[in-house]
């Protein structure tokens, strides 16, 4: 970790500072949004009358964050989303010849060629509800293009997705409208209210996925800092099988299938699974690697771990971080998972256990990603932390979060608590895509950034605000193109490309964080393992003994010194630059719960600002400053499983 050098000039809370400017990683944005002009010179950012080194930095932030909150949510690339907030490095911040990707070919219904390039759509479109695109992990590394000279090209994302649905022959309409859809971006008219708290607060625009691949490896990512690397060089024989990743049993884990956890393999039956996977999901390895749960629980790690009741599969790979962690004498941290439908909702029709055997309507069992860990499934005191999303709801409303602190995953499913129904005339959509995690296919993207607006009005309005630290990112990219090539540090046993993926968008919402910045930091989902690590002051897993034992034995058997947790990786960063210095010094003012909060009126009505959300928030998006001539596709449908009809 690079550190600046420091000298003591005055002590506030303790800590060494220097009476110079700091350098900041975050680039400031102009106002934009009428309500932001009455705020900003009570609340804007402004350069830190000290300057500190990092550690500093980490230990004020520990003196003020208590509680963190990750809203994660399921597929969505940064250029989907983003691509056109102003001064984000989006589609048209370079000219379109310098634009990773900006043409790429795509093939007519009658054979013929021609190039796409990215293009808007908006209400007219009902662009919040879209089906899903292919992000399986050979494709979405097909569709970044690395080359061998280890640049990515972003060119092959129509081309990818058109070629999925078309066998032989000519493409079908079909085939051509998920390759169109691949190029498809939304903006401040679809999702005002994410857009709104990018122009807030903090909006990072280099997180990356660590994998590339579906749902499954993030929900690993955010929660271990890998997907199973150290479990693959500890045990080689647990390598993929099936060279398509698509599904089957193998280390590191680059798909969606189930865990073996919950499912009809497992004998103990401790967690819930949707009752529909089956027939139908695979069943993933039991994941035996160092998670947060191991850090976090610091000196009660061994009473804990004797607790579990498959101890002999459980803890083979983690008896040296036990040990570790347990003779460090650090105090246990809460953490908690709360995933829509893992016990009973306000959405379940009928009652029933939180056993495999019950309902979970709105379950999606593959995005848990702690339920993987048998040393969690297994044990009734790790079982604890798992709960469905209402009980967050219930935990804030009644101040029953653990009184210390912690760090609480938030995430939605296949159906939404809020009781909303899609604005579309397609039926299907109307049916189908009532779920709130952002899933393209069955959730919509305005009832998901609902959802988002509702926890983080709870987490506002709460005692816990003044002391609360709120990340809203995404698992993965979906397939959407993205023109900003990965990082690629490891490739799979086809030398094709694993890590790093697309990038996902990232905000911070915090009392003490920046106003209406962009944070051009490097990250990943591991970074996030970092930021909690580095707030509860617990060791990185990385450095873990179990985890270092991987990395050794990684190098030497593979050759590759990334196989373990990210977390501790010099190129990517901690998310501490998000925080203003002069807001923790109490030099400027802590940010009110009102500037997060959207009000409830809003929240539920449909569409959000009646699709005119660009307006009502004052925001220009980048490619109307610039005067880009938007070319959608005359037969884009954003529909083309659900409705396969041509727009008219």
């Amino acid at each position: 970790m690079r550190r600046a050098a420091s000298r003591a000039c005055s002590v506030i809370f303790g800590l060494s500072l220097i009476a110079t400017p700091a350098l900041s990683g975050a680039e400031p944005l102009t106002f934009t949004a009428p309500e932001l002009q009455g705020d900003a010179a009570k609340f804007a950012s402004t350069t830190p009358k000290f300057q500190l080194t990092h550690e500093q930095v980490i230990q004020l932030v520990r003196s003020k964050i208590k509680y963190v909150f990750i809203i994660y949510q399921e597929n969505r690339s940064f250029d989907s989303y983003f691509g056109t907030f102003p001064g984000a490095d989006g589609l048209y911040s370079q000219p379109p010849s310098q634009t990773p990707g900006y043409y790429q070919p795509i093939i007519n219904t009658d054979g013929t060629g021609t190039t796409i390039v990215p293009f808007l759509i908006g209400p007219k479109q009902y662009a919040w509800d879209t089906d899903d695109l292919d992000h399986s992990h050979a494709r979405l590394a097909a569709k970044i293009d690395l080359q061998a000279n280890g640049t990515a090209l972003m060119d092959k994302y129509a081309e990818v997705e058109e070629l999925k649905y078309t066998a032989t022959g000519n493409p079908s309409q079909k085939a051509k409208g998920y390759g169109e859809l691949a190029m498809a971006h939304e903006d401040c008219n679809t999702v005002p209210f994410l857009w709104n708290y990018a122009n807030k607060f903090v909006l990072f625009d280099h997180m990356f996925q660590d994998m590339d691949g579906p749902s499954t490896p993030g929900n690993l990512s955010i929660f271990a800092a890998q997907t199973g690397q150290t479990q693959l060089a500890l045990h080689p024989s647990e390598s993929f099988t099936n060279a398509a990743y698509t599904e089957g049993q193998g280390e590191p884990v680059l798909n969606d299938d189930d865990p073996f956890w919950g499912s009809p393999s497992d004998p103990l039956l401790n967690v819930p699974v949707n009752p529909t996977d089956y027939p139908g999901y695979g069943i993933q390895l039991n994941q035996t690697y160092a998670s947060l749960a191991i850090s976090m629980a610091g000196r009660q790690l061994q009473k804990i771990t004797d607790r579990d009741e498959d101890p002999t599969d459980d803890l083979a790979d983690i008896q040296d971080d036990i040990a570790y962690e347990t003779k460090g004498g650090k105090s246990e941290i809460p953490w908690g998972w709360y995933e829509e439908g893992y016990d009973q909702e306000p959405t379940d029709s009928t009652s029933g256990p939180v056993t495999a055997s019950g309902t979970h309507a709105a379950y999606v069992t593959h995005h848990n990603g702690p339920q993987y860990f048998g040393y969690i499934a297994n044990n009734a005191v790790e079982r604890a932390n798992l709960h469905g999303l209402n009980d967050f709801f219930v935990a804030i409303e009644n101040g029953t979060l653990p009184t210390g602190g912690g760090a609480f995953y938030l995430k939605g499913g296949y159906e939404n608590q809020l009781g909303l129904k899609p604005v579309n005339p397609v039926a299907a959509a109307v049916t189908n895509f009532v779920g709130d995690d952002d899933h393209p296919a069955y959730s919509d993207a305005q009832i998901s950034e609902a959802t988002v607006a509702k926890e983080v009005n709870a987490i506002a309005e709460s005692k816990y605000w003044p002391e609360s630290a709120i990340i809203i990112t995404w698992d993965d990219s979906e397939g959407d193109y993205d023109h900003v090539p990965p990082p690629v540090i490891l490739k799979d046993q086809n030398g094709i490309a694993e890590s790093l993926g697309p990038r996902v968008p990232m905000i911070i919402i915090s009392p003490y964080a920046k106003v209406h910045q962009i944070d051009r930091e490097q990250d990943s989902q591991a970074s996030v393992v970092r930021f909690i690590g580095e707030l509860f002051n617990r060791d990185p897993l990385a450095t873990l003994p179990d985890e270092k034992k991987g990395f050794a034995l990684g190098q030497r058997e593979f050759g590759s010194k990334y196989l373990g947790p990210l977390d501790d990786e010099p190129f990517l960063g901690d998310l501490m630059s998000a925080f203003d210095i002069n807001r923790l010094l109490g030099a400027a003012p802590m940010l009110p719960s009102a500037f997060a909060v959207i009000p409830a009126a809003q929240i539920t009505h449909l569409p959000h600002y009646n699709g005119n959300g660009c307006a009502v928030l004052g925001i220009i998006p980048e490619d109307f400053i610039k005067g880009i001539v938007n070319h959608i596709p005359a037969d884009f449908n954003p529909l083309p499983g659900t409705n396969p009809t041509p727009a008219s």
